[in-house]
């Protein structure tokens, strides 16, 4: 049995990466960040600490104090908290200010080196979830348009494209015209961002990045990645295969399947 350490975010994700670990056999030390995290994740993790995203050094001790080797990293830390006034000990202080940019990638990168100076190993976050991974293939929903299947053609090379420059992963397109392409403000935003701009019947594509860092960031929908699709009267979703989780897999498929929204894995 060996202690594995969960660095948990917002939503469903850190959830179902803390039940997988416990099914395999090890435990779960819990890293719940203040900021983001849930209270129900104590009832399933063998040992939780509440931190501050911030608090660096504090993270790295608990786990330390553990014996953890193996870390990995779920849910959501909204980017924006990157920059907002949150209290940073000495070590995060200085970590951001060896940054020679503040791209996600790059902050990304060297906490990771972070760790490993510190005798810890971060695992790709989908480690314990890859039967959440999406097929390839029409998922849920009705079959795509000929138009509708040229407009994720188009979305899916611009979504490359911009993420490629570290700004997003999402797009969405109609008539082969880019409505919203995502950046801080998270994949919901960006969607509501599109129907305001263009309206019902759009597409949305979502990709990873080239050479994506699977340790920290990962591809995601889910169930209310569904609702926010119905709100906003999106045709469908084209998301990834190989690489997008679908958290609640079941359950979002037959979500989409009862609102009338497609779900295709490209």
């Amino acid at each position: 049995m060996e202690n594995i350490g969960l660095i948990a975010g917002n939503n469903r994700f850190p959830f179902l990466v803390a039940e997988e670990i416990k099914r395999s056999g090890d435990r779960v030390i819990c890293i719940a960040l203040k900021e983001e995290a849930d209270s129900d994740l104590e009832k399933i993790c063998d040992k939780t600490y509440w931190l501050s995203v911030g608090k660096f050094q504090k993270i790295i001790d608990a786990l330390k104090s553990e014996n953890v080797k193996t870390v990995i990293t779920a849910g959501q830390v909204k980017h924006v908290k990157i920059y907002s006034a949150i209290s940073m000990d000495f070590r995060a202080i200085k970590v951001m200010g060896s940054l020679i940019n503040k791209k996600t990638d790059t902050i990304l990168k060297t906490i990771a080196d972070e760790f490993e100076k510190d005798g810890m190993h971060l695992i790709v976050s989908h480690a314990y979830l890859k039967h959440l991974l999406a097929p390839k293939g029409l998922i849920a929903g009705k079959k795509l348009s000929s138009d509708e299947n040229k407009d994720v053609e188009f979305g899916y090379k611009i979504a490359k494209d911009i993420s490629g420059f570290d700004i997003g992963q999402t797009v969405v397109v109609k008539d082969k015209s880019v409505l919203a392409v995502e950046s801080v403000e998270g994949t919901d935003e960006c969607i509501k961002r599109a129907y305001a701009l263009g309206g019902a019947n759009s597409i949305v594509v979502k990709v990873a990045k080239p050479n994506q860092d699977f340790r920290f960031d990962v591809p995601v929908i889910g169930l209310n990645t569904i609702n926010t699709l119905k709100e906003n009267k999106v045709r469908a979703i084209a998301i990834e295969s190989g690489v997008t989780l679908m958290l609640d897999k079941d359950e979002a498929i037959e979500k989409a399947k009862k609102l009338g929204t497609t779900i295709i894995g490209i």
